[in-house]
């Protein structure tokens, strides 16, 4: 935790519309107080305005690991925001499966017991595959708050960014 400072909050986002209007959460996390870091998967940086995310943060998005001796240069996180977290990342965050800086991170800061919420967006036939539901229910088994309602309609399973930032809150408090 940083006290006397700014809580640093990591924004995960994945390849889906909402990426899109990502600008939009960080400005909502940082109208509350957050230094916020945006990291995406690397097919999920196409989705973003890395230009526009850069200059609102003043962070460099991260969408790849590091080469052995570049400086780490995230701040330690006090809580993560995975959203929109698509099928391809809900189900390799849960089983383990770190082949991108993203899943590998969100993997790791769950063994660190960091707060996370995860917004996932993904398509209605995707959301009826087996292997979604068992990972959506091991990550909340592991602590992650996700918000996934599989009976909302489809236009309306992902909260809003306010919505994902009440929860944000609601989980973590004042820390």
């Amino acid at each position: 935790m940083h006290s006397g400072s700014r809580r640093v909050l990591y924004v995960v986002a994945c390849a889906a519309p909402a990426a899109a209007d990502l600008v939009r959460l960080v400005d909502l996390a940082q109208d509350a107080g957050w230094r916020v870091c945006v990291i995406t998967t690397p097919m999920g940086r196409r989705f973003v305005d890395v230009e526009a995310l850069e200059t609102r943060t003043g962070e460099r998005i991260r969408s790849d690991y590091r080469m052995p001796g570049e400086p780490n240069e995230l701040p330690a996180a006090d809580a993560v925001v995975a959203a929109p977290a698509t099928f391809n990342t809900i189900n390799k965050w849960a089983t383990g499966i770190a082949d991108t800086f993203a899943v590998g991170l969100l993997c790791e800061l769950m063994g660190f017991g960091v707060p996370i919420v995860a917004a996932p967006l993904l398509k209605d036939a995707l959301a009826r595959h087996r292997a979604f539901e068992v990972n959506v229910r091991t990550l909340r088994e592991m602590g992650v708050r996700v918000l996934f309602d599989p009976a909302a309609p489809a236009h309306a399973r992902m909260p809003t960014w306010k919505g994902v930032m009440r929860e944000l809150h609601d989980l973590v408090g004042d820390l």
